[in-house]
C-alpha cells in the first residue's frame, strides 16, 4: 500500500470499476422492480380489472331489472321490455354469476366474498319477487283485473324498488373496493417506476461525474473543442448564424458541448425559418423547441395559437355568413310549395354541413285537438321508419325537443335509434342533434341531423339560427296554402251550387214532406253507426265473401288503404282460417257467428279480435251480404 500511487489510469481504473459496480445495481434493481410490476399487472389484467367491470355490469342489470319490472306493471303491450327482462332472468344475470364466481376465488378479501355473496342473495331474491310479478301479469285479462294489477303494483312499491335501492348500494360499495385495488395498484406501479427512474437518474449522474474527474486529467483533449465554441459564441454575438461545419470532436464532456452548440445553431435556423412561416400565413408549420425552457421558441408557438384562433374564427364567421346567405335564398325562391321548399333545405343543409343524413318534421296542425310531426322531407334517411308514424308532443327525442322548445345534442347514440346506411353497410353515427323551428316562441316543426362527426359549437349556433328564418317560411308557405285551399274549395262549391240549384228547386216540395222524418231516423242511425264506427272494425261483404264496405278503424289498426281492400277476398286478411270457415258456413245458414278471429295487418302481425257475423239483404238488388263487427283484443 505504500507503493500505490492514485496515477490517472488508477483514476480512470477505479472510475470504471465504480461504473460497472452501478451498472450492476441497477440491472438488479430493474429485475426486482421488473417482476414486481409483472406481478401487479399480471393481477391487474386477470382478475381486479375483470371484476371492476363485472360490478359494472351487475350494477347496469340490476338498475335494468328494476326499470324492466316496472315496465312490466306498467306498460302492458311493450312487448321489447317483457322480452328483455325474460332474457335477463334467464340468460344474462346466470352468465354474469358465473364469472363472477370464477373471479370470487382469485379475491384476497373474505369480506369481499362475503358482500358478493350477500349481493346475490339479495339479488336473486329480488327476482323471485320479479318472477311472482311476471306470472300474475301475462294476459290482457291479468291487467284488466284490478286485485291482480294492485297486488302487482304493491310489489314495485313495496319489494322491487326498496330491494332494488340496497343491492345497488351494495354493488356500489363492492364496485368502490374495486376501483381502490385498482388505484392501489396503479399507484404501486408508478411508484415503482419512479423509483427506477431516479436510480437511472442518478446513475448517469454519477457516469457524467465520473467522466468529467476522468477528462479534467486530458486537458490537451479539451483545448480544441473550446476554441471552437469560442469561435461560435463570438460569431453568434453579432447576430450572425454560422454555417454547418462537418467538425468531428471527441466522444466526452467537452465534445457534447461542441455538439450541443451545433444543435442550437440548427434549432435557431430552425426558429428564423418557423418565425418566417407564420409571417407567410402558414399556421400549419411544424415546429419543436429547442427545450421546455425555450423561451423564444415558446413564445413563437403562442403567437402561432392566437394567429391561428383568429383565423379559425374569421373562417367561422364567413362560413356562417355565406350559409345564411344561401338558405336566404333557398328560402326566398321556394315560398310558394312547402314540400319542394323542405326538399331544399334538408338536402342543402346536410351537404352544407357536411353530415350524412338528415330529416325535417313539420307539426300538422289539421286537428287543432291533437296536432303531431310528420315527416314532410329527409336526405339519405329511413324514410319507412317514420311514413305512417305520427310523432306526437314528448313522444321520443323528436316530440321532446317539440315539447321542450329547445335543442337536443345526443354523443352517444343508441344502437337502435337510427343507422346511417350506404352500398358497403350501415352503421350507428356518432353524434345528433335534433332543433326545433320555431318563431315567436312558437313550433312549426323540428330539423334532425346525424353525422359520423361531431356537430362544433358554432355549427348548432348556425343551424338555430336559420332554424328561425325556416319556421318563418313554413309559417307564410302554410298560411299561403291553407288560403289557396280555401279559396278552390269555395269556388268549387259555387260551382257545384249552381248546378244543383234547379234540380233542388224541383225537389223541395217532396223534400220538405220528408224531412222531418229522415232527420230523425238519420240522427237515430248516425248514433249508432257512429259508435259502431268508432270502437268496432266493421268489414261488409258481397254474396262471394269479397270485401264490399270497410270503416276507419280497420285502415288504422291493418294498416292497408282503401283500394288494398275493396274487392278482394277477406280470407287474404285473415289468419285463422278455420275461424273464417266456421263464419261462412253459419251466416250463409242465415244465423249470426261469434267467436275470435285473427287479422293479418300490413306488416305481417296479427291482430286478435272478438269477432260477430251475420247475413243482411240489399234491398234494391235482393242479394245477400254479410257483416263482420271486430273488436281489437292486441
Amino acid at each position: 500500500m505504500k507503493n500505490f500511487r492514485l496515477t490517472i489510469g488508477n483514476r480512470i481504473l477505479f472510475g470504471f470499476l465504480a461504473l460497472i459496480a452501478i451498472f450492476i445495481i441497477n440491472a438488479v434493481i430493474i429485475f426486482i422492480t421488473g417482476n414486481k410490476n409483472d406481478n401487479i399487472i399480471e393481477e391487474t389484467s386477470s382478475v381486479v380489472d375483470p371484476s371492476k367491470d363485472a360490478m359494472q355490469e351487475l350494477s347496469l342489470l340490476a338498475t335494468r331489472s328494476k326499470m324492466l319490472t316496472t315496465n312490466w306493471v306498467y306498460l302492458q303491450s311493450n312487448a321489447d321490455d317483457k322480452q328483455a327482462l325474460e332474457a335477463l332472468h334467464d340468460l344474462e344475470y346466470p352468465d354474469l354469476r358465473d364469472r363472477l364466481l370464477i373471479l370470487k376465488e382469485s379475491w384476497n378479501s373474505d369480506d369481499e366474498k362475503q358482500m358478493l355473496d350477500s349481493v346475490f342473495i339479495n339479488f336473486e331474491s329480488l327476482l323471485e319477487v320479479e318472477k311472482e310479478i311476471m306470472a300474475s301479469l301475462k294476459t290482457f285479462d291479468d291487467y284488466e283485473d284490478p286485485i291482480i294489477k294492485f297486488q302487482a303494483e304493491d310489489y314495485i312499491e313495496s319489494d322491487v324498488l326498496p330491494q332494488s335501492t340496497v343491492i345497488l348500494s351494495q354493488i356500489e360499495e363492492l364496485s368502490a373496493l374495486k376501483r381502490n385495488q385498482k388505484t392501489e395498484a396503479d399507484n404501486s406501479l408508478i411508484s415503482s417506476n419512479d423509483n427506477l427512474r431516479n436510480i437511472t437518474i442518478t446513475l448517469g449522474i454519477i457516469i457524467v461525474a465520473v467522466g468529467l474527474a476522468i477528462a479534467f486529467f486530458m486537458s490537451r483533449s479539451i483545448t480544441g473543442p473550446i476554441n471552437y465554441i469560442k469561435d461560435i459564441v463570438i460569431t453568434l454575438s453579432k447576430g450572425i448564424l454560422p454555417d454547418d461545419k462537418d467538425t468531428k470532436f471527441r466522444n466526452d464532456e467537452i465534445g457534447e458541448m461542441a455538439f450541443a452548440m451545433d444543435e442550437f445553431i440548427v434549432g435557431l435556423k430552425s426558429t428564423s425559418d418557423f418565425a418566417e412561416s407564420i409571417g407567410n400565413g402558414n399556421y400549419d408549420a411544424e415546429f419543436q423547441p429547442l427545450s421546455e425552457d425555450d423561451v423564444l421558441g415558446n413564445s413563437l408557438l403562442d403567437m402561432r395559437e392566437n394567429l391561428k384562433k383568429v383565423s379559425d374564427e374569421d373562417k367561422k364567421r364567413s362560413w356562417a355568413t355565406e350559409g345564411l346567405a344561401k338558405f336566404g335564398d333557398i328560402l326566398r325562391s321556394n315560398n310558394d310549395n312547402i314540400a319542394t321548399l323542405s326538399d331544399e333545405i334538408i338536402s342543402n343543409l346536410v351537404k352544407y354541413m357536411k353530415c350524412n343524413q338528415g330529416g325535417l318534421f313539420i307539426i300538422n296542425d289539421e286537428n287543432d285537438q291533437e296536432p303531431y310531426l310528420e315527416l314532410a322531407a329527409c336526405y339519405a334517411w329511413d324514410k319507412k321508419k317514420y311514413l305512417e308514424q305520427k310523432i306526437h308532443k314528448g313522444d321520443g327525442l323528436t316530440g321532446q325537443a317539440w315539447l321542450e322548445q329547445d335543442k337536443i345534442y345526443l354523443t352517444e347514440i343508441p344502437q337502435d335509434y337510427i343507422n346511417i346506411t350506404s352500398g358497403l353497410g350501415e352503421a350507428n353515427p356518432n353524434s345528433v342533434v335534433i332543433i326545433p323551428l320555431k318563431v315567436n316562441e312558437e313550433v312549426y316543426g323540428v330539423i334532425e341531423l346525424a353525422s359520423f362527426n361531431l356537430f362544433s359549437d358554432y355549427e348548432i349556433e348556425f343551424i338555430e339560427k336559420i332554424a328561425e328564418s325556416i319556421a318563418s317560411t313554413i309559417s307564410s308557405v302554410k298560411i299561403n296554402e291553407r288560403t289557396q285551399k280555401l279559396l278552390e274549395e269555395s269556388t268549387q262549391l259555387t260551382e257545384q251550387m249552381r248546378s244543383q240549384e234547379e234540380e233542388m228547386r224541383q225537389n223541395m216540395e217532396e223534400l220538405q214532406a220528408t224531412q222531418e222524418e229522415m232527420e230523425r231516423n238519420q240522427r237515430e242511425t248516425q248514433g249508432k253507426e257512429n259508435i259502431i264506427n268508432n270502437t268496432q272494425m266493421v268489414f261488409t261483404l258481397d254474396s262471394s265473401m269479397n270485401i264490399y264496405s270497410v270503416n276507419d278503424p280497420i285502415f288504422e289498426k291493418l294498416g292497408f288503404s282503401e283500394n288494398d281492400l275493396l274487392g278482394k277476398p277477406i280470407k287474404q286478411f285473415v289468419s285463422s282460417n278455420d275461424a273464417l270457415d266456421a263464419l261462412s258456413k253459419v251466416v250463409q245458414e242465415g244465423r249470426t257467428w261469434t267467436g275470435m278471429m285473427s287479422f293479418s295487418s300490413q306488416h305481417g302481425d296479427p291482430v286478435s279480435t272478438k269477432a260477430s257475423a251475420g247475413r243482411i239483404t240489399d234491398q234494391a238488388t235482393n242479394e245477400h251480404k254479410y257483416l263482420i263487427f271486430a273488436s281489437d283484443l292486441s
